[in-house]
């Protein structure tokens, strides 16, 4: 193929994107990046009633987070604008027009009741007959489907329906035969028309249908390649038709890739029933867009070999729709997140510790930019962690006891109660002997003068002798490297600390039943 390669991602944002929409953006972007193509961003917004100019925002703002930034669309512009269906309705009613005069769509005058109430009585015949599927009308659909019936309306027909006041949907008149495509990922497929019945083209307010809008943008856009959810196959012969009635010969119709579904842990279609789908949740979770792309490329796709860590420039350099698998691929979070886990470990020290910085802002830990002695502080400390978490979440639990005031430091209770107890007490005072004599505050000093006071001088195995200070220090029994963390505390306040859970101990040691 030597036309430049044109692929387009066309969401219709009722929602946050969810994995299913943005592992199609991926495989998209990836495809016209190998191709060294046109990645185009298309928005599906006619149903003003679902898609909202908020879900919009949210979803390019997704797309930018996700490093999947598009050549022509919204914002970026380009020579096939606009990119948003919602300003382009008058070409769509150009084209019903056309297809009006051709002979190819018809006004449709059926009430919803009448076609139901037909469809009834075609399954109820076609349960008598042999195969039970109904015999094929004029629409060149079964008798389940429309059956065709205002193909042929005679003016007085037409006059009577109008008369009613009733308000016709253009319906597309499907031709007889069947249409054969090869697909990318699932080889030669072949819709039989009988199967295919006439379809709605615009609603009744004339606002425009998938079925018309996706093909005419496809056309004028001229995009080369249609990479979507297996979902849409079934609509493929239609959108043939379509491209078919617009005059555009069939050796320049898009090559169709239809992705396999992603499912559930239940094997379902994953869905909010069965998961969480919103890539924004994750993002909330702390999962880096790295790990994300890296994941969602797995599912139907991968470099080869054993490899499951890769970069986007990496899958650019090997992405091949042929090599998509056709079976469905199963969504599991644990994977995720052992990728997740890898990826924050291949991060450079100043850069985890700037991607931290939202989730400690989040809970009052850092102001977002910090201040300078937060940021001096976060940079020493984020290493501490950076092998310890899975999700960038975790670090206001991890960290916080570092940044928050001493006013507004806790212990977590249920920590303090396997731990602090007044067996503790004497830990906790050997501790605060032993450290308000160390030669300097720093991480050597502290761990030696500790281990001396509590492993040689009581005896106690580390386990046993560490955990108290840890809880005392950090609020935690889960916590970055105890002597590093208290260093960066700072004396005072780590003994202050110590000081006060060594009051509450012995408190507690007074007050116990039988004393």
């Amino acid at each position: 193929m030597t036309e430049t390669v044109r692929v387009r991602f066309a969401p219709s944002p009722s929602g946050d994107l969810h994995v299913g929409n943005v592992r199609t953006a991926l495989y998209d972007w990836a495809f016209a990046r190998r191709m060294r193509g046109v990645f185009v961003l298309r928005i599906e917004d006619t149903d003003e009633s679902r898609v909202t100019p908020e879900y919009i925002d949210s979803a390019l703002d997704t797309l930018r987070w996700l490093g999947l930034h598009w050549d022509e669309g919204p914002v970026a512009g380009g020579p096939y604008g606009p990119y948003l269906q919602s300003e382009r309705i008058g070409l769509y009613h150009d084209w019903a027009e056309t297809f009006l005069e051709q002979g190819d769509a018809y006004w449709c005058y059926c009430t919803p009741e009448e076609l139901a109430a037909r469809r009834e009585a075609a399954r109820a015949a076609g349960a008598g007959t042999p195969g039970g599927a109904g015999t094929r009308g004029e629409a060149g659909g079964q008798a389940t489907g429309y059956d065709g019936h205002c193909r042929r309306l005679t003016a007085a027909q037409v006059a009577a329906y109008e008369a009613e006041g009733r308000k016709p949907v253009l319906r597309f008149r499907m031709p007889p035969g069947s249409t054969t495509f090869t697909d990318l990922i699932r080889g030669p497929v072949t819709f039989d028309h009988m199967a295919v019945p006439d379809f709605v083209l615009m609603r009744a307010n004339r606002t425009p249908l998938y079925t018309l809008a996706v093909a005419v943008d496809d056309v004028l856009m001229k995009m080369t390649h249609i990479v979507r959810g297996e979902d849409l196959l079934s609509s493929t012969p239609r959108q043939i038709a379509v491209y078919r009635a617009m005059g555009m010969p069939d050796e320049d119709f898009p090559v169709f890739a239809h992705l396999p579904y992603v499912l559930g842990p239940d094997g379902q279609r994953l869905s909010k029933r069965n998961g969480v789908v919103s890539v924004n949740w994750y993002r909330s979770q702390g999962f880096l867009p790295e790990a994300l792309c890296n994941y969602l490329a797995l599912l139907g796709w991968s470099p080869g070999g054993n490899r499951e860590l890769f970069t986007l420039g990496d899958m650019v350099a090997e992405f091949d729709l042929a090599r998509v698998n056709r079976n469905a691929a199963q969504f599991d979070v644990r994977k995720l997140e052992a990728i997740n886990g890898a990826k924050i470990r291949e991060l450079a020290p100043e850069d985890f510790a700037s991607r931290l910085v939202p989730f400690l802002a989040h809970e009052n830990l850092v102001s977002d930019p910090p201040a300078p002695g937060q940021s001096a502080l976060l940079e020493r400390a984020a290493p501490l962690i950076q092998e310890r978490i899975g999700k960038l979440s975790e670090a206001p639990g991890m960290l916080g006891f570092l940044f928050v005031d001493e006013t507004r430091f806790t212990v977590d209770p249920a920590d303090a109660a396997k731990v602090l107890t007044p067996e503790s007490a004497g830990v906790l005072k050997a501790s605060i002997g032993a450290l308000r004599n160390v030669p300097s505050w720093a991480a050597a000093d502290i761990e030696a003068a500790l281990r001396a006071a509590l492993v040689d001088g009581l005896g106690l195995r580390p386990r046993d002798a560490f955990a108290p200070v840890r809880v005392a220090v950090t609020g935690r029994r889960v916590s970055p490297p105890l002597f590093e963390s208290a260093e960066l505390l700072g004396s005072e306040c780590t003994l202050g600390r110590l000081e006060r859970a060594l009051a509450t101990v012995s408190q507690a040691e007074t007050v116990r039943p039988g004393r």
